[in-house]
Formats: structure tokens, sequence, C-alpha cells
């Protein structure tokens, strides 16, 4: 159930001070480089995405770059982060729509993000967020989980969650409190085996009460 604006708030308070240094996990230099990276990010880890990117944006870092590329050679680089075949698809259609609509910048809207190729909303709110610093709340599977349990949420699909959250979090932390979600679902709130013995939120957090 929804947690009282009141528990909504310690709720946020308690994120804040156990994650004050949270941040993206993953790499880039540029809003372009983080697009990529986040489009790799979908059924794979952080970690394996950014083994990946650290070789590939040696030497391929650019919408040009990329829209020259051909599939072949984009698949060897991306295979090991899952589902390569429609991501190495995607990732070429959307640089050659950069490259031939946006001058091979990448756009800051999300209307404009989510109508490139293989983008949702998820991954356009990593990159409002990340790369232009526009708040936004990307919702992930760590963000899902953790906001419907905790009660900052109470949705069955990830849309309604981001709507919720964008109404139940204050604006200027929206972008922040996306790590601190991710960061508890890593390191505490897990799928399997949530330590509810050692989470801070756990005065406040309908889950750990109702256990």
């Amino acid at each position: 159930m929804m947690l009282p604006r009141e528990q909504q708030a310690r709720a946020l308070q308690l994120l804040s001070e156990a994650y004050p240094d949270a941040k993206p996990a993953l790499h880039f230099r540029s809003p372009f480089e983080l697009l990529v990276a986040t489009m790799l990010s979908a059924q794979c880890t952080d970690r394996q995405v950014n083994k990946v990117t650290d070789v590939l944006f040696q030497k391929y870092s650019t919408a040009q770059d990329f829209a020259a590329l051909d599939y072949d050679t984009l698949v060897s680089y991306i295979h090991s982060c899952g589902f390569f075949r429609t991501k190495g698809q995607n990732i070429l259609a959307m640089s050659k729509l950069l490259c031939e609509q946006y001058g091979g910048e990448v756009p800051q809207t999300m209307e404009e993000l989510t109508a490139l190729p293989g983008v949702g909303r998820k991954t356009a709110n990593v990159v409002l967020s990340n790369a232009f610093g526009i708040p936004a709340i990307a919702v992930d599977t760590h963000v899902f989980r953790v906001t419907n349990r905790i009660g900052l949420a109470e949705a069955k699909d990830v849309e309604k969650t981001e709507q919720q959250l964008m109404e139940n979090i204050p604006q200027k932390d929206w972008s922040a409190a996306h790590h601190w979600l991710i960061y508890h679902g890593r390191q505490v709130c897990t799928a399997q085996r949530p330590r509810c013995d050692a989470c801070t939120l756990r005065e406040v957090c309908d889950f750990a009460v109702h256990r």
C-alpha cells in the first residue's frame, strides 16, 4: 500500500542519507555514448555493458561513427550484452536517424527521444537526467521493485509507477532518487532475498512491516 506523505518524505530522507554518493554506473563521455550504453543495458548488467563500451567507445564514439558501421562489425563488439541482434539493429538505425534529423546530436525532449528506434521511456529518462541534467525518473527493474515494496508507489506496471513517483517525489530529487533506489535495490532490497534486517528503511517500509 502507498505510504502516507509524511512517511514517504521520511523514506526519501533515509535513502538520501544511505546513498549520498549515488551516481550513474554506466561509463560515458557524451549524451550519445550514454544513449548507446543505456540501450545495451536492457537485460544486461551495467558491469558487462561497461566492459563492452570501454572498448567500443575507444574506436567509435559519435553518431556519425556508428551510422557508418556495418551490422556485423557492431555485433562483434556487443554480442556479450544479450539480445545483440535487436540491439545492434536499433543502435544503427538510431544513429542514422540522429545524423539525418539532428546533425548527429542527441535531442533533449522525451517526445524526440522515444521516437528514436529502440528508445523507450526508461532509456529516454536516463539520458535526460544524466546527460542533460533534466529532472526525470527512470523506472528500471530495481526502481519498480523497491518503490512498490516500500510504498512510494502502488502500481502494477512501469508507466503507472513512474507517474506516481513524479507525484510523490519532489521534482528537485527525481534524478538523485533514481540512483538512491537503484543502489538500494542492488545492495539491500534485492529481488529474491531482501535484507530487511539490515535495511535503514524498515521503520517506514510497508513490505518489512507485513512480511
